[in-house]
């Protein structure tokens, strides 16, 4: 797995080669997030507008809304709402106001992701905890989308 991390100072950046298509992506991004993220998941993440939530058990959970899609292209949501309640952090919202970007580009049979979580980065306390998340996520994202089976978080 070709991954790239870029660890700007002001965003969360990867970026993964992934044999497949586009269309396969952006339909994991849009119709699939319990098959590759996790399987407790509520709402629905298919069209501008939506909100949906995923949960990580009982301490943790995200909230967002659909902010743009672009079939095979782009896909943007907005943290609504989150809550990471894990003893070792202080501030346990700071996904709030956050913004991920998925950018897809397909040439010749391999897809290029790249993936910005714009707000989290080195300066929050969460951003450890919450990169080392997205690696496995999208690793998890990866094998999904060449295997059919990714390893969500599950209940």
């Amino acid at each position: 797995m070709k991954t790239m991390n870029t660890n700007n100072v002001e965003n969360y950046i990867c970026v993964i080669e992934i044999s497949t298509t586009a269309d396969k992506i952006y339909h994991a991004l849009t119709h699939e997030i319990p098959l590759w993220w996790t399987e407790l998941f509520e709402g629905s993440s298919s069209e501008v507008g939506n909100l949906f939530t995923i949960r990580f058990g009982d301490q943790i959970h995200k909230t967002m809304r659909v902010k743009e899609l672009t079939a095979n292209a782009k896909v943007v949501w907005s943290v609504e709402d989150s809550l990471i309640a894990l003893p070792e952090l202080k501030n346990q919202t700071e996904w709030i106001g956050t913004t991920i970007v998925w950018e897809i580009e397909e040439k010749k049979g391999i897809s290029r992701i790249k993936l910005t979580h714009i707000g989290l980065n080195p300066a929050i306390e969460c951003y450890e905890i919450c990169s080392n998340g997205w690696l496995q996520f999208i690793a998890s994202l990866k094998k999904f989308l060449e295997t059919g089976e990714g390893t969500p978080y599950r209940k």
